[in-house]
């Protein structure tokens, strides 16, 4: 099995990272889709954005959509063009609150909105936040973000609780054993930030089911 690869943030190695640009140089590239980050301006807009700020220091949830930068996308405007292009978006939810707030909702909202809930993966750090991906729209695949060992237990309490198709581990956590326990449960297997040939080599052997990464010419080595 070949697995889909990803453009981690687009191509942020030739563009700037998580813009509309980005992504669709990883589509011209030869890549199946792109990962990205989504965070909530103050009018309750999700917006496509890594981090809490802007480069200027202005914070996202002090800003309203008319305000942002022209190249900082509206998650909506992402999913138009997946919608228009067929490519494959994992949309990863940043932890921004103890609880999950209505940017969880607005996601999901915009995904069917736009009919991608087939090419959407929706991934978190945070089991909350999956758990209420799940609530809000169960059609739409979940998967369990994690960046370093945890006991097994814990991460399989966590896939069931949030009803998660996919696990994400950080590639150095993959082994052959982990891989096993995920075909024995069920899970897809995605993995970030894979930006080295021979371990983009390894991973695919192994058979994980997307690769995510920074470089479209060091993921397309697997095919």
């Amino acid at each position: 099995m070949t697995p889909l690869l990803l453009g981690h943030r687009g191509t942020p190695a030739l563009h700037r990272e998580n813009t509309l640009t980005g992504f669709q140089a990883a589509l011209d590239a030869g890549l199946d889709g792109v990962e990205l980050d989504v965070r909530r301006l103050g009018d309750g807009t999700p917006v496509v954005h890594h981090d809490a700020q802007l480069e200027d220091g202005r914070a996202l949830p002090t800003l309203r959509a008319a305000e942002l930068p022209a190249f900082v996308p509206t998650l909506d405007a992402v999913l138009a063009w997946a919608a228009d292009t067929g490519a494959f978006v994992n949309v990863e939810l940043k932890h921004e609150a103890a609880r999950p707030d209505d940017r969880v909702g607005r996601t999901l909202d915009a995904v069917r909105a736009h009919g991608v809930s087939r090419r959407v993966i929706v991934s978190s750090f945070m089991p909350t936040l999956l758990r209420a991906a799940r609530d809000a729209a169960p059609e739409t695949p979940r998967g369990l973000l994690i960046h370093k060992p945890y006991p097994p237990l814990l991460v399989r309490a966590a896939m069931a609780w949030t009803g998660s198709a996919a696990l994400h581990p950080h590639h150095a956590l993959i082994d052959a054993a982990l891989m096993t326990t995920a075909r024995r449960l069920g899970w897809q297997v995605n993995t970030w930030t894979v930006n080295d040939p021979a371990e983009a080599a390894r991973l695919s052997a192994l058979g994980v089911h997307a690769l995510i990464g920074d470089h479209p010419d060091v993921l397309l080595t697997v095919r």
